[in-house]
């Protein structure tokens, strides 16, 4: 199988949010949003120690794109439906075309926090990986401490399949962390 050649659509909606793979130019609202939300995002993604500029937000977002072309990895940009907004990211990654098997990931900007916006597009997300890409495993990684990630998980019904324990470094690689491994199956 080659999946460049996989058709599929590069957005959909939910009933508030528009989800579409990154396109130039969206590295400055993706940047704003990392610089709002840095608090919340440091204990837990490294991007977030890593003092971007907007140039290399925006780098990301373009090698991003490529590699939604290559079907290599499926990021997705969440933007509020109404206005526009960009309020978050996630996507389908360590993707395993053989299997069918795809790793969501999420973040969200901290002023669309709590409001059930990352819930939603987990949901739409799975729908499409579904309907769309006919996937057949579906897993949420996250640090064990993270409860709000966890929730997430949880909401949208992933069952938990494992406790990594010791699984691997902290963000700040000052201690090791248990990894919860959430899954939904389709078969």
């Amino acid at each position: 199988m080659q999946p460049i050649l996989l058709d599929f659509p590069n957005e959909f909606y939910t009933d508030r949010l528009h989800i579409r793979y990154p396109l130039p130019g969206d590295g400055k609202a993706v940047h704003k949003s990392i610089d709002a939300s840095l608090s919340e995002l440091k204990p837990y993604m490294p991007f977030a120690h890593n003092g971007q500029s907007e140039a290399d937000v925006e780098a990301n977002i373009r090698e991003s794109h490529a590699a939604f072309l290559k079907r290599e990895d499926l990021r997705l940009l969440l933007f509020h439906k109404q206005s526009g907004m960009f309020i978050g990211s996630s996507g389908l990654h360590r993707i395993d075309w053989n299997v069918r098997k795809f790793e969501i990931g999420y973040w969200i900007d901290s002023n669309y926090s709590g409001e059930g916006y990352m819930t939603e597009a987990v949901q739409g997300i799975v729908r499409f990986a579904i309907r769309e890409l006919r996937a057949k495993r579906i897993e949420i990684r996250c640090n064990a401490e993270n409860w709000k990630s966890r929730k997430v998980a949880e909401r949208c019904f992933f069952q938990l399949e494992a406790i990594l324990k010791n699984n691997s470094q902290s963000v700040d690689r000052s201690q090791l962390i248990d990894t919860y491994v959430y899954a939904i199956t389709t078969e």
